[in-house]
């Protein structure tokens, strides 16, 4: 079963639905006991970074997450803020990331004069760079919809295993160990992100 942590952030129900219609099942987790019985979880995000940590905090779901991620080393994927939030830090706010991958969170170095602005909203292509079980069946001409001002920088080249070009190339997916990221939202993306989806129910 898949726990789709709900935490009051991100459009849980969007990926209920598409697990529903894939027939895997799925559920939205706002307690420790659904946590638990999960042998998968999907951290969703949006919004700012502080406001999500301290929204996971209200929640009371921390260290069941910890534990279930670090020490059982259960799958989990996070989505954009979500997987914002997998890192050590962010330039976006205060609050300590919960570090389950190395790397940090910066802003786009982005404005008017090289043409491009901020957010980072639309489609845009995702190129694989490192084999993934959570990219089977996207390696050719995958693209996926994007909403961010702020970008996971890894602490390993290696933990990239898609990028995407908006003003030079950016890490849109990671993996370290159990640990998936991606910045786009695969909710919005079609059947790229049903594939998605799909592939992190088998890894």
């Amino acid at each position: 079963m898949i726990a789709i942590v709900d935490y009051g952030l991100g459009n849980v129900q969007a990926f209920a639905n598409i697990y529903k219609r894939l027939n895997i099942n799925a559920v939205l987790a706002s307690t420790t006991d659904l946590l638990e019985s999960a042998d998968r979880i999907i951290v969703p995000g949006v919004g700012s970074f502080d406001w999500a940590m301290q929204l996971l905090a209200r929640a009371g779901l921390r260290d069941t997450l910890d534990r279930l991620v670090k020490v059982e080393r259960r799958p989990v994927l996070g989505i954009c803020v979500g997987m914002q939030m997998m890192a050590r830090s962010s330039e976006e706010g205060d609050e300590a990331g919960l570090g389950w991958i190395d790397g940090e969170v910066k802003r786009f170095a982005l404005g008017p004069d090289n043409g491009l602005m901020l957010p980072h909203m639309g489609w845009n292509d995702v190129v694989p760079v490192d084999r993934s079980s959570l990219l089977e069946g996207l390696e050719d001409e995958a693209r996926f919809y994007f909403l961010h001002s702020y970008y996971f920088v890894p602490g390993r080249d290696n933990y990239a295993i898609a990028t995407t070009d908006y003003g030079g190339q950016f890490a849109c997916a990671v993996q370290s160990g159990n640990c998936f990221g991606v910045q786009f939202h695969p909710e919005k993306s079609h059947s790229w992100g049903i594939q998605l989806l799909k592939n992190f129910a088998a890894v």
